[in-house]
């Protein structure tokens, strides 16, 4: 491991490096930037989701690169088998001896590219991994290098040749986004960009390393959330659980990672306190992945994001100053 330390304020200053270095190469997706950046702080994994061509993997490459991680790339198609993800046990011919080799999930920072066009059997080979940060294979385990983020890419399931990701795949992801187009004026300066570069790729540098990141990790675990964000926390995974709109609540889990991604957000602010912003911030990509609509919302093309924001209206937010009560 290591013996690097650091506090909330220096974790800020190197996360306002990363993404000045990350928007080198991703013009215009800033919020999304921030909640990818936030998820990797908190130790959790990211889905992001939408159509082909709007920067979903150009974000993973990038976010690789300056973090300084091992890179590994996983393009998942509907013939991938499982031992293409975690490895297989293969003969040895000169020592006569099964030895296993290792797959692409060994890595610190996995590009899991559109895994939705692999069947739910493959897709399942990544659930301990995710999980628990290890492999099991004839009967040894064998640890994930660390730190081990997925970054997953996923079309919407309407797009042709898809397959809808299980729950249990989906509730691994700690927060899910949707980058959706650009603006005129974004998708103008990402034109522009390219043609002063006079190259495909921007080259981007690592700002930070492996270890550093550990220590970042741990910087988060200073950030004070008081009770009665705790409580608005749980009032707002309840509400999930009796919402007219909603047939199955997020559970425990959600809660947990409402908690870590309201204190990365924190650290993102300069602050070592959660206030209720930060929480109503990262509500959405926590949690509306984590909840199943009624089946007739679906005909009528109602959307778990829409329904969360909607449920954050409704739910009675602390007017306690976290700063005051800390100091």
């Amino acid at each position: 491991m290591t013996d690097l330390t650091c506090t909330p304020s220096q974790a800020a200053d190197r996360c306002s490096a990363i993404l000045a270095e990350v928007e080198r190469a991703v013009v215009g997706h800033r919020r999304s930037l921030e909640l990818v950046l936030i998820g990797i702080l908190a130790g959790g994994h990211v889905l992001l989701e939408d159509l082909p061509g709007l920067g979903k993997t150009l974000i993973a490459r990038s976010f690789a690169t300056v973090l300084g991680l091992d890179f590994a790339r996983i393009q998942f198609t509907p013939d991938l088998l499982p031992s293409d993800v975690v490895g297989a046990p293969l003969y040895d011919q000169r020592t006569s001896q099964m030895v296993f080799r290792p797959g692409p999930v060994f890595t610190q920072l996995l590009l899991a590219d559109e895994i939705n066009r692999t069947p739910p059997k493959t897709q399942a080979a990544l659930l301990e991994a995710m999980g628990e940060g290890q492999v099991s294979m004839d009967g040894v385990t064998r640890r994930l290098p660390q730190p081990f983020v997925v970054l997953a890419t996923d079309n919407p399931i309407e797009y042709e040749g898809t397959y809808e990701l299980p729950e249990a795949q989906l509730d691994r992801f700690l927060l899910r986004l949707s980058l959706g187009y650009l603006g005129q004026a974004d998708e103008i300066a990402m034109l522009q960009r390219r043609l002063d570069r006079r190259q495909e790729q921007a080259d981007l540098r690592a700002v930070t390393s492996a270890e550093e990141l550990l220590a970042m990790r741990a910087a988060l675990e200073q950030v004070e959330v008081s009770p009665d964000l705790l409580d608005y926390v749980v009032a707002i995974v309840t509400a999930t659980r009796s919402h007219a709109q909603i047939q199955v609540g997020a559970s425990p889990r959600g809660g947990l990672a409402l908690i870590h991604l309201a204190r990365g957000q924190a650290i993102l602010q300069g602050r070592d306190y959660v206030i209720p912003d930060d929480i109503k911030y990262v509500a959405v990509a926590a949690l509306a992945h984590r909840i199943t609509l009624r089946p007739e919302l679906w005909v009528r093309q109602v959307k778990a994001d829409a329904v969360v924001e909607r449920l954050l209206e409704t739910v009675p937010v602390p007017q306690t100053n976290p700063a005051a009560s800390i100091a």
